[in-house]
Parts: structure tokens; C-alpha cells; sequence
């Protein structure tokens, strides 16, 4: 597994299993500190979250193009990629789906 971190297959530093790649974790220290008022915010988290997605699309559409024009990148290199790709936009839209149905439920709400 390490020579799929650190080889010349590399593609725009896509790493497998890398901690640089780790989608949520902010989300993480979020987490432990969810206790306390010096948590991160929802919004900052959000847009952390969207920011890590978009990178990981950036880093699938790499290795899917160094993979076609044949520079090194292995198949399994590529498939990780946009699976990781792939579950980051899933997850962002799962919680872009909660998020407004709590909005939905919240303003049919009568005070």
C-alpha cells in the first residue's frame, strides 16, 4: 500500500489513504468539541465540506485524464479517486438535503 502513496503515480498529489485527503476533518474537531461554545460553526464546517469535495473532483478529473493520456497513473489510482470523488458530492448532498428539509419544517412551523 505505501507505493501507492508516495510513487511516481501521483497526480496532482492524489494520495491513497493520505491524511492531506481526509474528507471531514474539521468535521473531526467539530466533533470532539461539540460540547464547548468554541466549536466550529455549522456555515464554516458547510463550507469546508464543499471546498473538500471540490478538491477531491479536482483530483479525479486528474488522475481520470493522466490515466487516458496514459502518464503513469494506474486504473485503480483513477477508480479510487472518483469514488472518493464521488461519496464527497453524495455526502454534501445528503446534508444539503437535510439541512433544508430542517428549513422546510422549521418555517411550517406557527408560533
Amino acid at each position: 500500500m505505501s507505493g501507492l502513496i508516495g510513487g511516481s503515480a501521483v497526480a496532482g498529489g492524489f494520495g491513497v489513504g493520505g491524511v492531506s485527503d481526509g474528507f471531514l476533518s474539521d468535521a473531526s474537531i467539530a466533533g470532539s468539541s461539540a460540547g464547548s461554545a468554541a466549536g466550529v460553526p455549522f456555515a464554516g464546517m458547510l463550507q469546508t465540506m464543499i471546498q473538500q469535495t471540490s478538491v477531491l473532483d479536482q483530483k479525479a478529473s486528474q488522475a481520470v485524464t493522466g490515466l487516458l493520456n496514459g502518464s503513469g497513473v494506474e486504473i485503480h489510482d483513477a477508480m479510487i479517486a472518483t469514488q472518493k470523488a464521488d461519496m464527497a458530492f453524495e455526502l454534501a448532498l445528503q446534508v444539503r438535503n437535510k439541512a433544508i428539509g430542517a428549513y422546510q419544517q422549521m418555517m411550517g412551523m406557527q408560533f
